[in-house]
């Protein structure tokens, strides 16, 4: 008998997603070989080149589709058929979780993101993971029957670096000393059962990680080997990080996805939640390079936890941003970011540069001083909890992209990002110690996001925040762009009176012209962060220091950026 249309549509969509998954896989796969040769210039290529294939994926994927149906694609009951049947082709597929959300991509891509529904996609699916798969096979066990000595060392050689180490003996005494007093803190190492470590090491820029945990009278205790490479054919244990806060910066949602060879992502997720808690699996799902089913993952806990709650959403704290209307509902720990129709002076700029900034942010490494954003398209929010005077607000600044329909309000194009305290209003109520700290803090920020080619332009306070962690991120890019494009340039001295009384610069200034003496300016109102930020990083006013670091990019050197503080380090 013959297939029908809704049968060969779901065949090729998972066909679609066979191939990507392969595909993805052959990519992570070579992060070992490049960490072993320190082809730094590579692992930033590879890693832009992972983020478009899924896109890519879908495109061909549809282009078969298009060719096999015909018109009949836009038939949404064909849809509906074909989900059913791919319900069925999926179900003991061992990443069927993320093969669904492949589904809904192409369910999107074909019709531009408008009437999603479960009927027709996989929109409210809870992610379970089939019965019969054994999540053992993903990590090796290490039993405490010899010595801790000997169990680390084992640790050590099973990472089977085609490199050897600097010093494995070294090595082995480093962590031994390092562990001790966390197993004395946690009644004797006999309270220790055994080790359990991932069998794929996590690759990020300059470095390879080892996940495992220690399992402590039926708890657990995590712990991650960050391993360098000394650029002279030999590699090393830099620290060992123990607490779930500590392990949770290196998984930050303001870092770089990971290379990890993970062949069923779910499971990895499962373990890395178990010593992580307090991270939602969509973080791990996008910290694993899975960005696009984080991003289903993510929907799917915000509509829960809107279902679940009653406040209103309202507009986020801070000063009113002149690009983007930003809200948020005060319950959720998120903002939601829409590009205004019309942006305040001096802003000379159009909306698809602005999402041009925002994807650059999504293919560059954010040096852990970048929010991640998850964008949306025709994200619909009960129109019932949003006060009169937001709803004004958003017809009066961004019209164009805003659509009622009886109780449901649409927005057509928004961006989602973790909620921070806007670093100027967490100065307000700082202490000496807290502004002091936060301000080695911003200043850092700024370096280490030039170190990665990256300079945010607009540094006003504003547009930065402070986390949880009381680390400082950047979050507003529309005037980012690649340090190598810039011009820094000295301040010219005026000769006449005229000159120096004039209240516009009177020599020529290009768009790409920077005066890093006029930082000062974004502290204006605060003089105490002034005063701190000069005494901490007063080079940055410097023309020289840019102009350095230019040279050291263009060389094809890249800085090293620790996920963790320089004093955990051996």
């Amino acid at each position: 008998m013959g297939m029908s249309n809704a049968s060969r549509l779901a065949k090729i969509i998972l066909n679609g997603f066979d191939a990507f998954f392969g595909d993805f896989q052959n990519l992570t796969l070579g992060g070992q070989a490049r960490f072993e040769n320190a082809d730094w210039q590579l692992v930033h290529e590879v890693m832009s080149n992972r983020l478009e294939m899924y896109k890519k994926k879908i495109s061909s994927a549809a282009k078969f589709a298009d060719e096999i149906v015909g018109e009949m694609l836009l038939d949404r009951s064909l849809w509906r058929d074909a989900k059913t049947e791919y319900a069925v082709l999926i179900e003991t597929h061992s990443n069927f979780e993320i093969a669904q959300t492949f589904f809904n991509s192409m369910y999107c891509y074909v019709f531009g993101h408008e009437k999603i529904r479960d009927l027709h996609a996989f929109v409210f699916v809870p992610d379970l993971l089939p019965k019969n798969l054994n999540d053992k096979v993903i990590f090796k066990e290490y039993s405490f029957t010899e010595t801790v000595s000997v169990c680390i060392r084992d640790v050590l050689v099973d990472t089977q670096f085609n490199i050897p180490f600097e010093d494995l003996d070294r090595d082995v005494d480093r962590v031994l000393d390092r562990i001790r007093p966390i197993f004395e803190s946690n009644v004797g190492e006999s309270a220790c059962e055994r080790v359990e470590v991932l069998d794929s090491l996590f690759y990020r820029n300059k470095a390879a990680y080892l996940v495992g945990r220690f399992v402590l009278s039926g708890r657990y205790l995590p712990f991650v080997l960050p391993f360098m490479n000394n650029e002279k054919g030999a590699v090393y244990v830099d620290t060992v990080l123990f607490s779930a806060d500590e392990v949770s910066k290196l998984f930050s949602f303001t870092r770089s996805y990971f290379m990890v060879d993970a062949s069923v992502p779910s499971q990895y997720v499962d373990f890395l939640h178990s010593i992580m808690p307090h991270k939602e699996p969509f973080e791990l799902y996008s910290a694993i390079g899975f960005g696009k089913h984080g991003k289903t993952v993510f929907y799917r806990s915000a509509v829960a936890h809107t279902v679940k709650s009653n406040d209103q959403y309202a507009i986020a704290p801070g000063i009113k941003g002149m690009v983007m209307l930003v809200f948020t509902l005060p319950s959720f720990d998120y903002v939601y970011k829409v590009i205004k129709d019309r942006f305040t002076p001096p802003k000379d700029m159009t909306r698809e540069e602005v999402k041009g900034k925002y994807k650059l942010v999504k293919r560059w490494d954010r040096a852990g001083r970048m929010a991640e954003t998850q964008e949306f398209s025709n994200l619909a929010f009960d129109r019932r909890r949003f006060p009169v005077e937001l709803v004004n607000e958003l017809k009066k600044e961004v019209p164009s992209l805003l659509e009622e329909k009886g109780n449901a309000l649409i927005l057509k194009h928004v961006y989602v990002e973790r909620r921070m305290t806007p670093l100027n209003l967490y100065l307000k109520d700082a202490t000496d110690a807290q502004l002091f700290s936060v301000m080695e803090e911003y200043g850092n920020a700024i370096k280490q996001l030039a170190g990665a080619n990256i300079f945010p332009g607009d540094m006003l306070l504003k547009n930065f925040g402070v986390t949880r962690h009381k680390r400082v991120v950047f979050y507003d890019y529309d005037e980012i762009s690649p340090l190598l494009e810039c011009n820094f340039r000295t301040l010219p001295k005026a000769v006449t009176e005229e000159q120096e009384m004039a209240s516009q610069p009177w020599y020529d200034v290009k768009p790409n012209d920077v005066f890093p003496e006029e930082f000062s300016l974004f502290f204006t109102g605060n003089k105490r962060a002034r005063k701190a930020f000069s005494t901490l990083h007063g080079d940055l006013y410097r023309v020289e220091f840019w102009k350095d670091l230019q040279k050291e990019i263009s060389r094809g050197k890249f800085q090293d950026v620790f996920p963790y503080r320089q004093k955990y380090r051996f």
